[in-house]
């Protein structure tokens, strides 16, 4: 295990099948705003329905508290609770242009009435993954909808995340080994952004656009670097001999990095402070806990294995005392935090599910369930 646990779990353990199913049902425990949607039962009707009730801040029904009505492309309104919030005319030539229209006036409505940010317009990427030496990166919506494949190269590709709002990195094994590309998914544009000796992997910018850090094995074990954009010079954080690092994932501030070590011989997460490089472990609990995503609040999430892979959320100040498991024990993996610093994507069996992380809040939906291996989700901000 000594330097190939946490490595493997990011470019192997990320491919791997799962095989047990999630019920998709709507729980009860959070309060919500009841709104009816008459705009008839189109396109339009049917995005903006499912993305409403994605938020977790409305129900759809008859009746509601807030009604929706008007003509899609001329005018939509939504009146009620004192409010009224309309979207002029807006293109719905198709249907295509009919669900982008939708998903814009949902997070409208989301932000009037809530106060929260909405996300039915952040794409989502992930990996589907065909067999164990061919996987392309995807794109699609939270609804579901719109599925896209934006790399066809008949090799292993992990790990997908966000570069900005059109660029995602991943590790693509097109040249043999382990390497980290970046593809432009309105272009298709391609490049081999990192390719060092031995092991290249985990790509993620820093907030503020200007660094990226990254796994490399160039000096021997798996370690954690971070390299500035502007001069391509990188500096090593970590330097664990007997152990190996992955998954890093940057705090809302970029001054520190959650990522996964094994040098306790079980993975575990550690923050480091990236002016001092002082780093200390914040969870103990669990047979590993790998996958972190830091949020906008500052709640990091991951999973952790208790009696099975469990989406948790830890507060990185507080330590252990703070973890909250957010769904049962399963085959999760990789979840990713929406804007909205309540919802997060991740992986189970296969397929994709949005998850409400608030108490009292929705179970686990499905996002859409065409064929395919859906793995290692990540979410746009």
């Amino acid at each position: 295990m000594k330097t190939k646990t946490i490595a493997a779990i990011l470019s192997v353990a990320a491919l791997c099948a799962h095989a047990e199913l999630v019920v998709d049902v709507t729980g009860t425990g959070a309060e919500k705003i009841s709104i009816a949607v008459e705009v008839g039962n189109g396109a339009y009707a049917q995005t903006l329905k499912r993305n409403l009730e994605l938020s977790g801040v409305f129900a759809v029904q008859a009746n509601g508290a807030v009604k929706v009505s008007g003509t899609p492309g001329v005018s939509v309104q939504a009146t009620g609770r004192g409010k009224t919030v309309t979207q002029g005319a807006a293109g719905v030539a198709d249907d295509k242009s009919a669900r982008m229209a939708a998903r814009a006036f949902s997070d409208k409505l989301v932000e009037t009435y809530a106060n929260q940010k909405g996300f039915a317009l952040d794409k989502i990427c992930f990996i589907n993954r065909k067999g164990s030496d061919n996987a392309d990166v995807c794109v699609c919506y939270p609804d579901g909808q719109d599925v896209r494949q934006v790399t066809g190269d008949s090799k292993a590709a992990v790990g997908p995340r966000w570069k900005n709002g059109d660029t995602i990195f991943y590790t693509g094994y097109r040249t043999g080994g382990p390497a980290v590309w970046e593809v432009n998914t309105a272009t298709g544009e391609r490049k081999l952004v990192w390719n060092f000796k031995g092991l290249t992997t985990g790509a993620t910018m820093s907030p503020d656009g200007t660094k990226v850090a990254l796994v490399s094995s160039m000096r021997g074990n798996p370690d954690l670097y971070v390299i500035d954009l502007a001069t391509r010079r990188y500096r090593q954080l970590t330097n664990t001999r007997s152990a190996s690092e992955g998954q890093p994932s940057w705090s809302p501030d970029g001054r520190q990095i959650v990522y996964v070590s094994d040098e306790t011989r079980h993975p575990q997460l550690y923050v480091i402070d990236l002016n001092t490089l002082q780093k200390r472990r914040i969870t103990s609990k669990g047979g590993q806990n790998v996958d972190p995503d830091w949020g906008k609040d500052g709640k990091i999430t991951y999973i952790t294995k208790r009696g099975g892979s469990c989406v948790a959320v830890i507060d990185p100040a507080v330590g252990e005392p703070s973890v909250r498991l957010v769904t049962d024990p399963g085959n999760w993996e990789h979840p990713s935090w929406a804007r909205d610093a309540r919802h997060v994507v991740a992986g189970s069996d296969k397929t994709l599910y949005l998850i409400d992380t608030m108490e009292g809040g929705d179970k686990p939906r499905r996002m859409f369930k065409a064929a395919g291996n859906w793995i290692t989700p990540s979410w746009s901000k």
